[in-house]
């Protein structure tokens, strides 16, 4: 475990954690506890849940019983993990968790006031109760994100894409927020296998894939829809913004070296993009955006057309 510093607070996203609908701790009712107690409860509640979110929840609502704190953010970037609770402090204890060499992601308590030797080392004597749980959620979060990833690009696959849009259209309605698709296909695809092969093909087709997610933001999903087509999930985003992020891939994707035995290859994308309407299903926003996209296409591709 890393010796923490006090320093300003990190900036995390925390959109993640509110697109999940996980709402902020509530204020603590309950009694004060010793160290000792707490490290008791902890060992045993932290035990209840696979969730990194409602485990590292509980752990900083309980550890407020003992240290008062105005924030917990934590990241954990192989599993694009980014969760904050409370509210962002002036002063903060970072910690690097390992546990035998396995890195278990980065921690950062924090509040306005200093914190004192003494609830430093309290702290840290309570994190040791984190390690086991946090490696089983990290491990199963890992396991599910396998079956859902698309083991050539790394985005999501059709299976992860249904689930997704479902929950995301739910989401949108009930916030009032708009949701926006975007999909996205190589042009002349199959001329880049013909002339150099399914191997340069495949290396193309992730190259495209970096190129998409280095445009995104942490909450916005990429998913492999086809052989060389990809669908963007841009929640919160309307679509004049759905727009502008299009031609950002477009152009992001034109620009990129592609080569092969030396040879660049020369490579563009075209796109279609759809934004929710209200009552719509998750089929009909797909059909649309496929639908602009067939356009664009039709048109000379490398271009962005926009659903009506």
């Amino acid at each position: 475990m890393k010796t923490p510093t006090q320093t300003n607070a990190i900036d995390f996203d925390s959109a993640k954690l509110q697109r999940l609908g996980l709402a902020q701790p509530s204020p603590l009712v309950t009694r004060p506890v010793s160290l000792s107690q707490l490290r008791q409860q902890l060992s045993q509640q932290l035990q209840t849940s696979l969730e990194p979110q409602r485990i590292l929840g509980l752990f900083f609502r309980e550890v407020q019983r003992l240290v008062p704190l105005d924030a917990l953010a934590y990241q954990h970037k192989p599993s694009d993990l980014r969760l904050e609770f409370g509210q962002r402090g002036h002063h903060s204890l970072s910690y690097n968790l390992s546990h035998e060499g396995e890195h278990l992601g980065e921690l950062v308590f924090r509040r306005n006031q200093r914190f004192a030797n003494s609830e430093q080392s309290e702290l840290e004597s309570i994190l040791s109760t984190l390690f086991f749980p946090l490696r089983n959620a990290l491990l199963y979060r890992a396991a599910t994100q396998s079956a859902l990833r698309d083991p050539l690009t790394g985005t999501g696959n059709r299976i992860a894409m249904d689930q997704t849009l479902e929950r995301e259209i739910d989401m949108a309605r009930r916030h009032m927020q708009p949701l926006s698709l975007l999909m996205l296909d190589i042009d002349h695809f199959k001329r880049i296998n013909d002339t150099h092969g399914h191997g340069v093909g495949d290396e193309v087709l992730k190259a495209v894939a970096d190129s998409i997610k280095s445009q995104l933001r942490n909450v916005d999903m990429v998913f492999r829809f086809g052989g060389e087509e990809f669908l963007i999930l841009l929640a919160n985003t309307s679509r004049e913004a759905a727009a502008m992020v299009g031609e950002r891939l477009r152009y992001a994707a034109q620009t990129q070296d592609y080569f092969a035995g030396g040879t660049r290859i020369e490579l563009t994308v075209s796109l279609g993009c759809a934004t929710l309407l209200p009552g719509e299903s998750a089929e009909s926003l797909l059909r649309r955006a496929d639908s602009a996209l067939y356009v664009a296409k039709r048109e000379g591709r490398n271009r962005l057309t926009m659903a009506g």
